[in-house]
């Protein structure tokens, strides 16, 4: 799965050329691009910190709400996004640094059935904060809005010509899909 959370800079227009052309690139500075993996290994390390000081203090549903665990959430999401804007914009690279994969478990078992090889998952991510407009409403109002955006999506999808298996919206981290529950069923 693969979840990008960037923003698009076109002020580096100088360097589009050089940086998604054909030719190999050299010269490359990277004590940047290690000044921003550094940042995000160090807001990490707050995170499993303060993961495990909230977990002591809560229940794991209260922890996933915890401000702290959100903040660092979202930062961690915005510095994801920054390595992923600096990599695209000094070597050219669509880097897919937020995926998660634990691998197939069942490789190898001659009982599974075979994963169809042209399903793919996609998500779209946002970063929000209240901002004066929103009246009483709270944060979590942004689902509603998120989810009919979704439906659109999907529908628009189908439109195109592709069957949609499913569809989700959540707050905090993506959707997962359950692989195996059409064999529960």
């Amino acid at each position: 799965m693969s979840e990008h959370s960037h923003s698009h800079d076109n002020g580096d227009d100088e360097h589009d050329d050089a940086t998604h052309g054909t030719e190999p690139l050299t010269g490359v500075d990277a004590t940047d691009l290690h000044a921003a993996v550094a940042s995000l290994t160090a807001a990490l390390h707050s995170y499993v910190d303060t993961a495990v000081g909230v977990r002591a203090e809560f229940g794991a549903q209260e922890a996933d709400e915890d401000p702290r665990i959100l903040s660092l959430e979202s930062e961690i999401g915005a510095l994801n996004a920054g390595l992923y804007d600096l990599l695209h914009s000094r070597l050219g690279l669509h880097a897919d640094l937020t995926g998660m994969s634990w691998g197939d478990e069942d490789e190898g078992d001659a009982d599974s059935a075979p994963v169809e090889p042209d399903v793919e998952t996609f998500h779209v991510g946002f970063v929000v904060s209240r901002a004066a407009a929103a009246g009483d409403r709270t944060l979590d109002s942004v689902l509603d809005v998120v989810e009919a955006g979704a439906g659109e999506i999907a529908q628009s999808v189908v439109d195109s010509g592709f069957d949609v298996h499913e569809w989700g919206v959540s707050r905090g981290a993506p959707v997962l899909f359950d692989e195996d529950a059409d064999d529960d069923e």
